[in-house]
C-alpha cells in the first residue's frame, strides 16, 4: 500500500474512505476550489474522530492535488493518504495542459507513482481516469490507455470516475479487454448514482471492485436505493467486491463548512448501512475490500516506459 508518507502493509489501513478529496481544483467548479491546507487538516481531524485511519485522494494530475501538503497533514492527522495521478476528463484542463501531456502521459503516471509527483514529492499510489456519460471519448480512451501501460510497468490500481455511474461495460471492455489489465486492478467509481443492479452485478462478475462513494454529495434521486444495491451485491457473493467512500468536491461540501463532508460516512452513513446490512458486512466494505484493492507489488516491470523530456518538467498540480 503506497501512502504519501511511503509503502504500509494493507493491514495497516484501517478504516478507509476509499475515494475523496482533501485539494481539488477544476473551471467545472469554479468558487468552489479545495484549496485550503488548514480545512483539509480540519477535515481529517473529523475524520479521525470518527474513526477514520485512511483517505484515497482521487485528485489526479492537474487539479491541484495538494502535493506538498499530504505528508504534513498525514503526520500531523495520524490518517493514512493515498494520492493520485492519471487525468480526468478533458473538460477539466485548459487545452494547452493536455497539450503538453499528448504524447507522455504513461511517463508521466510511472514517474508520480514510482519516483514522486513533481520528481522530489511523495509518490502516488493509484491512477485515476474517467469515462463519459455511457461511452468513452478519444481523450477517455487515450488517458486508460496510458493508465494501463503505466499499471502494467508498476502494479498500481486504476480507479476510473464513471460519469453519472454509468458506462461501466465500456470501460471494463477497454481496460480489461482490449488493454489487458486485470479486473481486480480496477475500482469503478460512482456506481450509486446510477442504481442499475444488473451493471453493478456485471461488472462484479467481471471481477473489478465497485465504488458507491457520495453520501458528501446531493443524489437524493439515487442515495435511498444504496441498501438495496449493496445488498443485492451482498447476497449474490460479491461482498467482496464494495468500496464506500465520501466524494467531497465542493468547499461547502466540508463539515468544518456546515456540510457532511468526509466524517459523515462513519458517521450516519455507516449507521444507516448497518441496520440494512449488518455491522460485519460494512466493516468488510471499509476495512477488509479496500485494504486489498488498493495494495500492489510495486514491480517495475522490464518494459516500463521511459520518462519524456515533458514529463521530467511536469509541475505537481
Amino acid at each position: 500500500m503506497r501512502t504519501v508518507l511511503g509503502d504500509i502493509t494493507p493491514a495497516g489501513l484501517g478504516v478507509c474512505d476509499a475515494h475523496d478529496h482533501l485539494f481539488l481544483r477544476s473551471p467545472q467548479l469554479p468558487g468552489q476550489e479545495l484549496d485550503d491546507p488548514g480545512a483539509a487538516a480540519a477535515e481529517l481531524r473529523a475524520f479521525r474522530a470518527a474513526g477514520g485511519s485512511a483517505v484515497i485522494q482521487w485528485t489526479p494530475y492537474g487539479m491541484g492535488r495538494g502535493a506538498t501538503e499530504l505528508p504534513r497533514l498525514a503526520r500531523e492527522s495520524g490518517v493514512h493518504i493515498v494520492a493520485a495521478t492519471g487525468l480526468h476528463q478533458a473538460a477539466h484542463y485548459a487545452p494547452e495542459v493536455l497539450e503538453r501531456l499528448r504524447d507522455g502521459p504513461a511517463e508521466l503516471f510511472v514517474a508520480e507513482l514510482t519516483e514522486g509527483i513533481g520528481g522530489t514529492g511523495p509518490r502516488a499510489g493509484m491512477i485515476k481516469v474517467a469515462g463519459g456519460f455511457h461511452g468513452l471519448d478519444a481523450h477517455a480512451r487515450h488517458t486508460m490507455a496510458a493508465a494501463a501501460e503505466a499499471q502494467r510497468a508498476t502494479g498500481a490500481v486504476i480507479g476510473v470516475h464513471l460519469e453519472l455511474g454509468t458506462g461501466a461495460s465500456a470501460v471494463l471492455d477497454l481496460l480489461c479487454g482490449e488493454l489487458a489489465v486485470p479486473p481486480d486492478r480496477v475500482v469503478l467509481g460512482h456506481l450509486n448514482r446510477s442504481p442499475d443492479l444488473v451493471a453493478h452485478r456485471t461488472a462484479a462478475e467481471a471481477g473489478a471492485y465497485l465504488a458507491f462513494d457520495g453520501p458528501s454529495r446531493a443524489h437524493h434521486a439515487t442515495d435511498w436505493r444504496l441498501p438495496d444495491a449493496l445488498a443485492s451485491l451482498a447476497e449474490a457473493g460479491f461482498g467482496d467486491r464494495i468500496l464506500l467512500g465520501g466524494d467531497t468536491t465542493t468547499a461547502g461540501a466540508r463539515s468544518v463548512n456546515g456540510g457532511p463532508g468526509m466524517p459523515h460516512l462513519l458517521r450516519h452513513h455507516r449507521e444507516r448501512l448497518e441496520i440494512a446490512l449488518g455491522k460485519d458486512l460494512v466493516t468488510q466494505f471499509l476495512t477488509t475490500n479496500p485494504a486489498r484493492a488498493f495494495a500492489a507489488d510495486w514491480a517495475r516491470a522490464p518494459g516500463k516506459p521511459h520518462r519524456s523530456r515533458e514529463a521530467r518538467r511536469a509541475p505537481t498540480a
